[in-house]
């Protein structure tokens, strides 16, 4: 899991907003710098739900960033607790905390589904385990 763990949920929260980063739709294979597309999730205790797909400008060209596309991929994700991406560099992942979103690096390369039901899974234990977290 990541450095900070799952997210935990609140009493009065509703859920997790995911976002993930993949180029198939089918596993978590695309680096957060080299994404252009999310589809966000909805993650709650009855269940995972597709929401959209968000598109934003391409972060990492090489051995050069674009810090327009980071202040962009940042504004369309800001209303999302965690992000899934095969890998995220310590800057990026920084600014990602930094507003709010937990990058979360622990499913690179594996299936989006029972990724997202692993993340879920957890985040409810630890929810059920009495602790208090810092999740929407």
């Amino acid at each position: 899991m990541s450095e900070s763990g799952p997210l935990l949920l609140h009493a009065s929260h509703q859920g997790w907003r995911v976002a993930v980063a993949s180029k198939d739709g089918v596993s978590i294979n695309q680096h957060f710098g080299h994404a252009q597309t999310f589809v966000v999730y909805q993650l709650t205790a009855d269940g995972i739900e597709s929401l959209e797909q968000r598109e934003v400008s391409l972060y990492c060209h090489g051995h050069s960033a674009d810090h327009a596309a980071m202040a962009d991929i940042l504004t369309t994700i800001q209303d999302c607790d965690a992000v899934l991406v095969a890998r995220v560099g310590d800057g990026p992942a920084d600014k990602l905390r930094a507003i709010g979103v937990e990058p979360v690096d622990d499913y690179a390369y594996l299936g989006i589904d029972e990724s997202l039901q692993a993340y879920r899974d957890l985040c409810l234990q630890q929810n059920q385990e009495g602790c208090h977290g810092h999740a929407r």
